[in-house]
């Protein structure tokens, strides 16, 4: 009887010790998760950015490319090319 008894607690010291490591493992990946996660989204904001960016070069381009047009109109009917 004694021995079922030590048994069980060593089994149970034994399930405690695996759910501690199983907890420490689980809490280190979800730290790694996080840290990745972040990173992530960091990228992302950066890229989104970058989108931007790209966005008013295009817009400022054609604003630009607009303005040359006309001024090219005005020449050609000041020379009567048109």
């Amino acid at each position: 009887m004694t021995d079922d008894v030590e048994n069980v607690l060593l089994e149970h010291k034994g399930l405690r010790n695996d759910l501690r490591e199983f907890r420490n493992e689980f809490h280190t990946e979800t730290e790694n998760l996080k840290h990745r996660m972040s990173a992530l989204e960091t990228a992302m904001i950066n890229v989104k950015r970058e989108v931007t960016a790209g966005d008013e070069t295009d817009a400022r381009h054609l604003v630009q490319l607009d303005q040359l047009v006309e001024r090219i109109r005005r020449i050609e009917r000041r020379l009567e090319l048109t």
